[in-house]
């Protein structure tokens, strides 16, 4: 124990480096010793080797990520640091001019590791996914309902990073009422979420930005939207001007939200909805089978990248599906790529993309490379909050 309480840990000397240079997460194969007696989750204090403070932070003796720093240099927390940094946050993100909807808290970007908080209107959907938020959970409920005033808190904790942390998997309404769908408004357009149940938290907050920057580039286009989930990129396309917008997703009830976005932003028509395997269709499209060939692909696959293990592979699918897109896109056609897994680095994105132009023999020019929207933000000193890649590419 010292004088704040906290019992504390100490790093191997040789393990100090990327601590020192801000990196938030301390691995358990760089600590002098586990105390396995440490319930999972309480904030320790963390020591370099040499006795001065590193930091304080959550630990979990269980799990690979041994301690999730709160701050760094201290073993001391201001008063009230939940709240605090939950307060920040909503600053940070009014500065935006992100209010009615959006990601209202990205974990360790925003200083609670492993809290997510995404706000669709009056209701908010929050994910927890480490030990010591968890812990938490009852501080940041009273928190954030003190702070946002929400007309219902869901927690969507079934997120498979939980099993990694020793916790299990569940849904709660935590406070007022939670209705099954919200509506809300993107670049002027009206989506309905779908809250308790769907990907994420509902919505793909994080492309904002991005479908934003494509609108111009949709006019008198064919789009293809494939994984389309609530068909976004489809009707933002539709209502850009594309000559015509389809979007293709596996789940039936996501092509049937869709189609409901479309109705409601008056593009029933214009941006037509299918159930179906968008490896297929790019298979049909590359042997010409597609009964209209587009000038516009989105390739936004879910994150297939389950952990460092299975990356090869999965960027060899990553590679194969970009380049039956190229295949497939005449002289002039845009292809627009997203992997949302922070094991892909900005390197690797670009090599898929490489070697997928060298596979279906095509030249291409990369017009646009950019990440999540800015209310998911990018530490400099953890890549890891720079999760998602976005390209634009332009067949030659």
């Amino acid at each position: 124990m010292n004088k704040t309480g906290l019992k504390t840990l100490k790093l191997k000397f040789s393990c100090e480096k990327r601590v020192r240079s801000g990196h938030p997460w301390i691995f358990s194969n760089e600590l002098e010793n586990l105390d396995r007696t440490i319930p999972p989750g309480e904030i320790c204090g963390v020591l370099y080797n040499c006795g001065a403070p590193a930091g304080a932070g959550f630990f979990n003796p269980h799990s690979l990520i041994a301690v999730r720093l709160l701050n760094a240099g201290s073993l001391e927390l201001e008063d009230n640091f939940v709240g605090a940094r939950l307060k920040k946050a909503l600053d940070y993100r009014k500065s935006l001019g992100v209010t009615e909807s959006g990601r209202m808290f990205f974990g360790e970007s925003d200083g609670l590791p492993g809290l997510i908080v995404d706000k669709y209107a009056d209701i908010l959907v929050a994910e927890i996914v480490s030990a010591g938020a968890e812990l938490l959970k009852d501080t940041i409920t009273k928190q954030l309902c003190a702070l946002y005033k929400p007309k219902g808190l869901y927690y969507r904790n079934t997120h498979e990073f939980r099993k990694l942390e020793g916790l299990p998997l569940y849904n709660e309404t935590a406070y007022g009422k939670v209705p099954q769908t919200a509506l809300i408004t993107e670049n002027g357009l009206k989506y309905e979420v779908p809250l308790t149940s769907g990907q994420k938290t509902g919505w793909y907050f994080d492309q904002r930005e991005n479908r934003a920057i494509l609108a111009p580039w949709f006019r008198n286009r064919k789009v293809l939207d494939l994984y389309t989930y609530l068909g976004a990129f489809a009707v933002t396309a539709a209502a850009a001007g594309a000559k015509a917008a389809w979007g293709v997703d596996s789940s039936a009830a996501a092509v049937e939200l869709a189609e409901k976005n479309a109705r409601s932003n008056g593009l029933e028509g214009k941006a037509l909805f299918r159930k179906e395997d968008a490896e297929r269709v790019l298979n049909a499209l590359e042997n010409g089978e597609l009964p209209e060939r587009p000038d516009f692909i989105l390739l936004d696959p879910p994150n297939f990248v389950r952990g460092k293990k299975n990356l090869n592979q999965a960027a060899r699918l990553l590679v194969k599906l970009n380049s039956k897109a190229m295949a497939g896109l005449g002289a002039g056609g845009l292809l627009a790529f997203s992997s949302c897994s922070h094991h892909i680095s900005k390197e690797i994105f670009l090599e898929i993309l490489s070697e997928a132009a060298s596979r279906a023999r095509r030249k291409a020019v990369l017009l646009e490379l950019r990440a999540q929207a800015k209310d998911h933000p990018i530490l400099l000193n953890m890549p890891e909050t720079e999760y998602l890649h976005f390209a634009l590419v332009k067949m030659l």
